[in-house]
């Protein structure tokens, strides 16, 4: 019988709680590079508008690094890399907010900060799958949605707290004319975070796995790509992943500019939604999570993809006239379908790759969909741009782009369920076909 690693004499108890706060912190430091918070640095250092783009689209690619981590697979530990990778990172990110500093022209300080953060965000991902598969697997695969759902909610929750606290410092230090010293704080910050976020690591426990090396086992271990692209299931659900990434990043990315430069939103309301959006995808991924343990990340994934259906539809009418309400309800179906389609894409890999090949599966899901991510986005900017230079004309209609895209999103959207219901939901789970 198999052993309930969730019993009194669990060894990975707390190593299962180090792993909530590590994904806690992780989340702290990312937003300080997130948004407005990069924009200050940007503007401070002169960066152009085109440099700003190169920027955010290099940073996009950076998943695509994750390939990196197929060649990890089969390694009886990854922690001692996990954690240098991990320091090299936030070591990177603390320098960014050292870059105004640098005695340099702003040229050189931009093309800096641009290596620097490119550098973070490959190391990041580099790193990425071998330790969400060393934390993933301390945790049993019938209680992987609310474990998902709950380390989701401490972030979120933690997340609209550091949020408030980190912009009221920045405030407080503009309103005083040191705009430095706001940079010197984000950087102590991030130091500080750092630390922790190491702890976390250190201290936390690898699951021993037992293994009998047979010849194909090892055979698997030396030759990962091939046993990857073998896995039907495993196509499956990248494809998946695709169609998901193309409705995404043709939409999303573009919402930015217009709540602020065509719907006339506020920077507090802007806040006020981000805070609404945090409060609601903590109160529905738990509930979420645990549909899916009983029925399947598939089912659940279904009936997400039906309300983001629903939110991109929403958004096609969104216009000046009728943006604050419209865009609101937009951003309220966005969440609670977020809540489920941020686990529910990571678990299907466990629902339907065998354990040894997981490393590498999620590895070579997250760089195709950083690289379709970038590529999607790239190409719907040349539309975006044509639609603007058009006088927000598109085939004889008066329409603005993100009403455009948004029907793309939508349409992208009711494929990729169709594809959950006739393709994935037909999948045997690993678990059950063992």
């Amino acid at each position: 019988m198999q052993k309930n690693i969730f019993k009194d004499n669990d060894p990975y108890r707390v190593s299962r709680v180090l792993y909530i706060i590590e994904a806690a912190i992780e989340y702290f430091i990312s937003i300080l590079f997130a948004d407005s918070y990069l924009a200050k640095i940007t503007t401070a250092i002169g960066m152009s508008d085109s440099l700003i783009g190169v920027l955010s689209a290099f940073v996009s690619l950076g998943c695509g690094m994750q390939i990196v981590a197929i060649f990890l697979t089969g390694r009886d530990s990854v922690k001692r890399i996990v954690c240098a990778g991990t320091i090299i990172t936030n070591i990177s990110f603390m320098v960014v907010y050292m870059t105004p500093f640098i005695p340099v022209e702003n040229g050189t300080r931009s093309m800096i900060l641009l290596v620097i953060l490119l550098l973070a965000h490959l190391i990041k991902n580099i790193v990425h799958s071998p330790k969400m598969n060393w934390f993933m697997s301390l945790v049993d695969d019938s209680k992987r949605g609310v474990f998902t759902a709950n380390k989701e909610i401490i972030s979120l929750i933690g997340g609209m707290v550091f949020t408030l606290a980190m912009g009221a410092l920045i405030d407080m230090f503009e309103l005083a004319g040191n705009l430095n010293g706001a940079f010197i704080a984000c950087a102590f910050t991030v130091f500080v975070l750092s630390v922790v976020h190491i702890l976390t690591l250190v201290f936390s426990k690898e699951k021993k796995i037992e293994e009998e090396k047979t010849e194909s086992t090892e055979k698997s271990k030396k030759l990962p790509l091939k046993e990857l692209f073998s896995n039907k299931n495993l196509l499956k659900v990248i494809i998946f992943s695709i169609l998901w990434h193309i409705a995404h990043y043709a939409t999303t990315p573009f919402y930015g500019a217009y709540k602020n430069n065509v719907l006339g939103f506020t920077m507090l309301f802007n806040s006020v939604l981000s805070i609404a959006y945090s409060i609601i995808r903590a109160l529905c991924s738990r509930p979420l999570g645990r549909f899916a343990d009983r029925k399947s990340f598939a089912t659940m994934l279904i009936i997400c993809f039906a309300i983001i259906s629903l939110a991109f539809g929403i958004n096609i009418f969104t216009v000046p006239s009728n943006g604050y309400v419209m865009f609101t309800i937009y951003y309220i179906l966005f969440a609670v379908a977020m809540a489920g389609i941020n686990s529910g894409t990571v678990n299907l890999v466990y629902d339907y790759v065998p354990h040894n090949q997981r490393v590498a599966a999620l590895a070579l899901q997250n760089s195709i969909a950083g690289i379709i991510g970038f590529l999607t986005t790239t190409v719907v900017s040349l539309l975006v741009d044509y639609i603007q230079e058009s006088g927000n004309v598109f085939l004889g209609m008066k329409v603005y782009a993100p009403q455009v895209v948004s029907a793309i999103g939508f349409i992208m959207v009711i494929v990729t369920e169709l594809y959950l219901v006739f393709v994935i939901s037909k999948i045997k789970r690993e678990k059950e076909s063992l």
